[in-house]
């Protein structure tokens, strides 16, 4: 959640930030409106209390005839204090209800706009011409068939669509993925997690996930659990009402865990293959750093994402995200998009998050320098996603025989293998 004292210095630069974000304006003015009720029943209920030590005091020192004049007087300031503490209470979760309603501050370098208004800002790598090389491009599903690695009618067959089994050379891909993901990531002085999938309700709403994000969350109602659709879920909360020392900070974790989406609202859209699928695993880079530091380390996350898809020899460009693509706890994010030649177009595969202060809010993590304590920032960061780094893999390291090029980083993990050879019926 953002700060309430930038809402009341600054409510224009909020108005500004929900405009930009194609979000409620209005839910600034009733939230202004909702915190003036909640500090003013505070004070009248820390009024009321305080008349109601002093008259305790004077009680045992009053005469018969005034005792029980103060005792009646106690018994009304008894109910009228009750009545006031109810009063607080109440416009305490009305303003903290539509607190939660409102995204991060955007950063003001970030472009207006929607899904397909971001700016490009760098691109690497070569798009091949399959063309002068002779030969037209398999999808990655017809790829992974002739593998034997990908098998989405059985997936189908089990668990529905959107489900998938990668066999053989695939699962082995997989792992080799996560193995060389974790390892960079070690590398650079991230701790490695194993992270769990399910979390409490505070945990998703403490992470933003519970606000325009809930239509893709899975919601365990007899247990009251949710699936997590990244490890950032457990990750953020992993120090969830701690105070962290500064000098402690930066901590950086890589968290490896299975995620779930409902993918609500994409009937139709990349349903072939495993591109957009209901379950996946990824590795997630997840940093705490003084708030001073985001901005850095928001830049370091990408660094470590640009070396990762360089090391697989992918084609790629960095976005800036638009506002209204963002999500609720980002305050600027950077995509990288390699380039996927059958669909002719770059599509997302990492993405970087600098949620500034918004996440340890709602989650009551702070840093401690000195005496002084205040929320600390996090950042997030996909590494790899992997049934999308598998798509981008197949298609742009595709020989004409159906083969697939190994990139040098995976071979360590695959056996020493070159090559992926097509699987005889």
């Amino acid at each position: 959640m953002i700060d309430l004292r930038l809402l009341r210095e600054d409510p224009d630069r909020v108005r500004a930030s929900q405009r930009a974000r194609g979000e409620d304006v209005e839910l600034v003015d009733a939230l202004l409106s909702a915190d003036e009720r909640r500090r003013s029943s505070g004070v009248r209920f820390d009024e009321l209390r305080n008349e109601q030590k002093s008259l305790g005091k004077l009680i045992p020192k009053a005469s018969p005839e005034e005792r029980a004049e103060l005792l009646k007087k106690a018994e009304q300031l008894k109910a009228d204090v009750k009545a006031a503490e109810a009063a607080q209470n109440e416009a305490d979760e009305a303003a903290r209800a539509l607190l939660l309603q409102l995204g991060n501050i955007v950063h003001p370098d970030v472009p207006v706009g929607g899904e397909e208004d971001f700016a490009v800002l760098e691109t690497h790598g070569t798009i091949r011409d399959f063309a002068a090389e002779g030969f037209e491009p398999k999808d990655h599903l017809e790829l992974g068939e002739l593998l034997a690695a990908i098998d989405v009618e059985r997936g189908a067959k089990v668990s529905g669509s959107r489900f998938y089994y990668l066999t053989g050379v695939g699962a082995l891909l997989e792992l080799a993925l996560v193995n060389a993901a974790i390892a960079q990531a070690t590398a650079a002085g991230f701790i490695p997690m194993l992270t769990p999938a399910l979390v409490r309700p505070r945990a998703m709403e403490g992470t933003g996930f519970l606000g325009q994000a809930s239509e893709n969350v899975y919601h365990l109602e007899k247990d009251d659990y949710y699936l997590v659709g990244t490890s950032e879920v457990p990750l953020a909360a992993y120090h969830m009402d701690e105070i962290i020392e500064a000098d402690k900070l930066p901590l950086r974790y890589a968290g490896f865990s299975p995620c779930f989406r409902r993918e609500a609202g994409t009937y139709g859209k990349d349903t072939r293959g495993i591109f957009r699928v209901h379950q996946f695993d990824k590795v997630e880079m997840f940093s705490y750093v003084a708030p001073e530091d985001a901005e850095a380390e928001h830049q370091r996350l990408l660094d470590w994402e640009k070396q990762w898809l360089t090391s697989l020899e992918l084609p790629f460009q960095v976005i800036d995200v638009a506002t209204g693509d963002l999500g609720a706890s980002a305050s600027r994010k950077f995509d990288c998009e390699a380039w996927i030649p059958t669909q002719g177009k770059y599509r997302e595969l990492t993405s970087a998050s600098n949620c500034d202060s918004f996440q340890a809010r709602r989650l009551s993590v702070r840093l401690r320098d000195g005496k002084k304590t205040q929320p600390l920032a996090t950042l997030n960061g996909t590494l790899c996603a992997v049934p999308r780094t598998i798509v981008a893999l197949l298609e742009n390291h595709q020989q004409a025989d159906g083969s697939v090029r190994v990139p040098e980083v995976l071979r360590p993990y695959l056996g020493g293998r070159e090559v992926l050879e097509p699987v005889a019926k």
